[in-house]
């Protein structure tokens, strides 16, 4: 039995539907990365996915039962969610932070226990920012939060977790780190990884599985040499291009030419002038 999947599953915002009908099995223990479009349902489904928005039709099932039944902290323990830009109080320390990942585990007044205590430092010393804990999260850079954030997501001890958009808004350098990152976890952890990326490559290189979306529907899946065709840039990206193959890595890697209404266009200009 797959521990997360979806059947059925329509969700959308003011009536106005994004996803419909859609099922999905995700794969235990292996990296999954969601590709596609701008607007085509990719955050919209992470976000029903965990509860964050409710979905209007079809259901839901983790560890086979229907998670929009659960309660919030059986879910919590199950699985973990780090949004598209999560925003921290201002003033936490890194340490206090990440102690909030303990609050599916803690009961009455939520005072830390020993094994408490033990999770978080063993969280801080995975995602290298043990000798930081004291600072506040405000002042370090995007990548050290992001790595704070993800240090709290193994503070709740979920085999799940979930992120939107992990490495937004960070340079290459802080996007490697990250991937690498939740590759190690994935390998040595067994953690089961769902994210939403734009980089088509990245997502070819850190991914076991991928899921290519366009208007609400996921349209292909596979590993990334089953998926990351010229036919899926055409369509679900509307883009010209080639897949190779990295002489590193082995993976597929994506050239990218030109947008296939220009290239029409650009085509069509050549037969007007030739025919003048």
């Amino acid at each position: 039995m797959f521990r997360l999947t979806a059947n059925d599953l329509t969700v959308g915002y003011d009536k106005v539907p994004i996803i419909q009908n859609l099922s999905v099995t995700i794969p235990d223990k292996q990296i999954t990365s969601i590709i596609g479009s701008n607007g085509c349902g990719k955050s919209t489904l992470l976000k029903a996915m965990t509860r964050i928005i409710p979905y209007e039709g079809g259901s839901v099932l983790l560890d086979g039962s229907q998670i929009a039944m659960m309660k919030t902290k059986d879910v919590a323990k199950k699985m973990a969610i780090l949004p598209q830009s999560p925003d921290s109080s201002s003033g936490l320390t890194v340490g206090e932070l990440v102690s909030y990942g303990r609050f599916p585990h803690q009961s009455g007044l939520g005072k830390l226990k020993q094994v408490d205590i033990d999770v978080i430092h063993w969280a801080m010393e995975v995602t290298a920012i043990i000798d930081f804990k004291h600072r506040t999260v405000d002042e370090l850079s995007g990548g050290q939060r992001q790595r704070v954030w993800i240090a709290m997501a193994l503070a709740q001890e979920t085999d799940i977790i979930l992120l939107d958009e992990p490495t937004t808004y960070l340079d290459m350098a802080h996007q490697l780190d990250i991937l690498q990152l939740l590759e190690q976890l994935n390998k040595q952890e067994g953690r089961t990884i769902i994210m939403v990326l734009h980089d088509i490559n990245q997502a070819a290189r850190f991914s076991d599985h991928l899921l290519a979306m366009r208007s609400g529907q996921i349209i292909q899946t596979g590993s990334p040499r089953d998926v990351l065709t010229k036919e899926m840039l055409r369509n679900v990206y509307e883009i010209d291009g080639e897949i190779g193959k990295d002489p590193r890595t082995g993976k597929p890697i994506c050239i990218t030419y030109d947008l296939i209404k220009q290239k029409e266009q650009h085509n069509d200009e050549k037969t007007i002038h030739s025919a003048i």
